[in-house]
């Protein structure tokens, strides 16, 4: 049987942590592993602390609690460039559960609001006052052991952020792939641009090579040719029962052209 400590405290509740816990915040993919006896742990442990669920600005920098549920997030006035991937985790029950901390965490084909946060160049904090980029994060995330008690970065300039997902199923369907894209301009030409796929790897991944091949153009059908060309590099999907590797790799660059070009999807 499963044990289930609750602490008010994020900091006693991560110092309780051992190899035999698992943290729990909305327990969206925690519970799918305990109904499915997929899990190696005897014990869950919770924390009610208040600030999980913050929204804030910190010297120009948004920072959100990790417990802030994808429902909360897509409502948020101040996230709403982030509704997209909020509302793109699946349906209304599993948003009114699903955490922003949790989805750092969720294995392909879920993660697209990590994604986001890759885009974003996001850091977090943990519990024990650890600050580390969303890049090392993800990386490490399959032996991480602390709890993440906060998600922080710098709001986007408007109109320069996108996101698509594709998926087989609309409006919940699981994500075949995403796409999440900051595009900053000066003077009509983009200047440090960072694109994120999910579902191209075993974490979300950057498309370094589309992002150098933007750096400098204009974001027009001649200027992102050579993103689109280099789309691929370093991506390496797999095959699963939503999609083959062939699929996903032929279908990316279309998807990241139609998103590149339609203001639609900019926020």
């Amino acid at each position: 049987m499963i044990k289930v400590d609750t602490y008010r405290a994020v900091a006693e509740a991560e110092a309780s942590m051992d190899g035999q816990s698992r943290y729990m915040g909305g327990g969206t993919l925690v519970m799918r592993d305990l109904n499915y006896g997929s899990y190696g742990f005897e014990r869950l442990v919770r924390c009610t602390d208040p600030r999980l669920n913050s929204v804030r600005r910190d010297r120009g920098r948004i920072v959100i609690g990790a417990g802030l549920t994808m429902a909360e997030c897509a409502e948020n006035r101040d996230l709403a460039f982030l509704a997209a991937p909020a509302m793109g985790v699946g349906g209304p029950a599993v948003r009114n559960m699903a955490t922003v901390g949790g989805n750092l965490f969720a294995p392909p084909p879920f993660g697209d609001f990590a994604t986001a946060m890759l885009a974003l160049d996001a850091r977090v904090r943990t519990a024990g006052g650890e600050e580390l980029g969303i890049e090392a994060l993800l990386a490490s995330r399959r032996t991480f052991r602390r709890i993440v008690t906060e998600i922080e970065f710098l709001p986007p300039p408007r109109g320069g952020f996108r996101f698509r997902k594709v998926s087989r199923v609309k409006p919940k369907g699981v994500s075949v792939l995403s796409i999440c894209a900051l595009l900053p301009q000066s003077g009509g030409r983009i200047r440090g641009a960072r694109i994120a796929f999910n579902g191209m790897g075993a974490t979300p991944l950057r498309a370094t090579g589309s992002e150098a091949a933007l750096e400098g153009r204009p974001l027009d059908r001649n200027g992102i040719a050579p993103a689109l060309d280099a789309a691929l590099q370093g991506l390496s999907p797999a095959d699963d029962e939503l999609a083959t590797s062939w699929y996903r790799r032929t279908v990316a660059p279309v998807y990241l052209r139609r998103m590149l070009l339609e203001r639609s999807h900019a926020y």
